[in-house]
């Protein structure tokens, strides 16, 4: 079993051509590091690369500038890319295939033999709560319930890295709070390696172990905030005041930058 890799963007910079011709700088140098067994949130305001971060570090996009590494965790020898699973903020479901047939699409592709995969979806299915929808398809679940489906489809690949984008954003309120209680639970049990892009400063704190929080574009890393609250946490938590303090200090932080944000959108149009 290959050890455990950090994930470290080293001066990442990414920049591509406008209409205007001028370039326009999305990322500029990122130095940041995601550690194995750790969960760590990403918060900033709209469009300041968030989303970015993720894809360079599934390998969809590369830098134009810097390095993205990857590291054993006991030393400073290169490292196999971990192994990746990505849940959307979309639900990204296939219509005409059931609930486990969605699950287990992954393991198909691999070549993995019906009976084992099979097996394995189901395991995934319990692990968010749905057994008993194996043969339904998407179209008679709630948004919520398929939201869990795209997290089965993403754990049951049993990655080493799970990276979550914006994955409860589509979802009503209510449904989001029992959601995010529910994925707080999840990884606290399985210890993988998370990578969470969100808006909301309440999920990041209920979530993660760090949080990197990122300027306006062009993205930079603004602060790196350790979350000491204990586990696990549930919306709960948010009655202790080193929860209300923590808030506070991470939207001091991100005021300004979302306030820079808006200018840069009215200069734009």
């Amino acid at each position: 079993m290959p050890a455990p890799a950090v994930i470290e963007f080293e001066g990442v910079g990414l920049a591509y051509a406008a209409q205007s011709g001028a370039p326009t700088i999305a990322l500029d140098d990122l130095r940041c590091r995601f550690l194995p067994g750790k969960v760590t949130a990403i918060i900033g305001p709209s469009g300041c690369g968030k989303s970015t971060m993720l894809q360079i570090a599934r390998g969809f996009l590369d830098p134009t500038a810097g390095r993205l590494r990857f590291v054993e965790a006991a030393g400073r020898a290169p490292a196999a890319r971990p192994a990746m699973s990505t849940v959307w903020q979309a639900f990204n479901l296939f219509p005409w295939l059931s609930v486990i047939e969605n699950v287990e699409f992954g393991l198909r592709l691999s070549g993995m033999p019906a009976a084992e995969r099979r097996a394995r979806s189901k395991k995934a299915l319990a692990a968010i709560d749905l057994i008993g929808f194996d043969e339904k398809y998407p179209r008679q679940l709630s948004g919520g319930m398929r939201q869990r489906v795209g997290l089965a489809r993403a754990l049951v690949m049993e990655p080493d890295v799970l990276l979550l984008d914006e994955p409860f954003g589509a979802l009503d309120a209510q449904t989001r709070l029992v959601l995010q209680e529910q994925l707080a639970a999840l990884v606290e049990r399985s210890g993988t390696t998370a990578i969470l892009v969100t808006h909301s400063i309440e999920e990041a704190i209920l979530l993660a172990d760090t949080i990197l929080v990122m300027t306006a574009r062009p993205g930079r890393i603004a602060a790196e905030i350790e979350v000491d609250l204990p586990r696990p946490r549930s919306h709960g938590t948010a009655k202790e005041p080193a929860y209300g303090a923590l808030c506070e200090r991470i939207y001091g932080l991100l005021r300004d930058e979302v306030m820079r944000a808006m200018v840069g959108e009215r200069v734009d149009a």
